[in-house]
């Protein structure tokens, strides 16, 4: 896994309180792609393609709101289950 499989830039410090919380945020991000990548037995880059795409929408009309909810493929069903249970 890489900053590109995160879509994060690179950022450059100077003071050390900044470095360190750099790097406990890019320790982070990769004990939990890997924590995913375990449960799921899909990398780190298919699990975000897999999510990416779902997004719940809310939609006002005529006094009452509408929640749009995206179809699960089996993919990201298969996500979902194995990091819930």
């Amino acid at each position: 896994m890489s900053k590109t499989d995160l879509q994060a830039r690179p950022i450059f410090h100077r003071q050390r309180d900044a470095i360190e919380a750099h790097l406990t945020i890019v320790f982070t991000a990769l004990a939990i792609a890997r924590y995913l990548q375990h449960k799921t037995g899909f990398s780190i880059r298919k699990i975000i393609r897999t999510l990416r795409p779902l997004q719940d929408v809310t939609i006002s009309l005529a006094g009452q709101q509408i929640t749009a909810k995206p179809e699960l493929t089996d993919d990201a069903r298969h996500v979902l289950q194995r990091v819930t249970h």
